[in-house]
Order: structure tokens, then sequence, then C-alpha cells
């Protein structure tokens, strides 16, 4: 079921106002150009496709251009659903404005929403700024998958009690 939201939020940037809402079938170029902008070893664009019904799957907005995203779910575990931030990027022109902190609340009060009271991530070991971001936010470190990103970094598996 697609949660509809005519907007999430609206936040002052930089560049203006910027507002955020669920991701649409029509706004999968413009992600799949962040994701390839931002990461080494980006999601294939089928990846996106098949997230796109998701209510937690959020775009940042500056006016009609797209600034970046949140990929976020909810997973089946142990009769409890656990929430996971399976991927966000910014713009590497619009990064440190706030658009990270403000797609990742929105996205966790979605998950909250739905009835999620834990959420995990993976980020590689040597992202200091996410790890930092993701701490403000109340992730915990819980435990380290040697390679596993493609290149042979760790990851870092965090998580959050949203109770």
């Amino acid at each position: 079921m697609r949660v509809e939201w005519s907007l999430v939020t609206t936040t002052a940037s930089e560049n203006g106002s910027i507002s955020i809402r669920p991701a649409e079938d029509a706004d999968l170029l413009a992600i799949f150009r962040i994701e390839k902008a931002s990461f080494s070893q980006p999601w294939p664009f089928a990846a996106f496709e098949r997230y796109i019904d998701e209510p937690t799957f959020l775009v940042a907005m500056d006016g009609a251009k797209i600034v970046g995203y949140i990929v976020a779910d909810m997973i089946p575990n142990h009769g409890r659903a656990l929430g996971h931030v399976k991927d966000i990027a910014v713009h590497p022109s619009r990064r440190g404005e706030g658009i990270g902190r403000e797609l990742l609340k929105q996205a966790l009060s979605g998950l909250r929403a739905r009835g999620t009271h834990s959420v995990k991530l993976e980020v590689r070991a040597s992202n200091d700024p996410a790890i930092s971001l993701y701490r403000d936010f109340g992730f915990r470190y819980l435990r380290t998958i040697p390679r596993y990103y493609g290149d042979g970094e760790d990851a870092l598996v965090m998580i959050v009690e949203l109770d």
C-alpha cells in the first residue's frame, strides 16, 4: 500500500527551499544519476524500480529538480517489522546543506508511522560523515560485516530504536 503525501516537509537551504516527497516513476533517471555521481559501485537502475512503491522511498526537491533521495523499507524480523535504510544520497554539489539529514528524518518518521520499532542500515567503515549523521539520529554500532562491498571494504551495521 502506498501512502500519498502531498508534501512531507519543506526546509530552508542556501538555494531556497527543499521539499521532500515520495519518489515516482518519473524520478528514477534523476535518482540514478545522483547514485552514479555518489558511489563508486552504484546500484543498477532496476534496483530503484523495485522500491518505487515504498512509502519511505523519498526524494528531496529543489523546485523541480531532484537533489537527493533515500530508499527505506520494512523487512520481517521474527514477527516484528524491522526498518532498513537501504540507500541515501545527495547530489555532490548539494552536500552540507542538511538535505540528507532531512531525508533521514522523514524516512524514520515514515517507518515509525508504519509500526517499525527498530531501523538498521549498513555504512562503509570509512564513511565518517555518514556515520556521524547516523549517530546524531541515535544509531549505534551493532556489528561489522567483513568485505561487504564489492571493493572489499567492511560495512558497519548500525541500528536505532524508534520507541
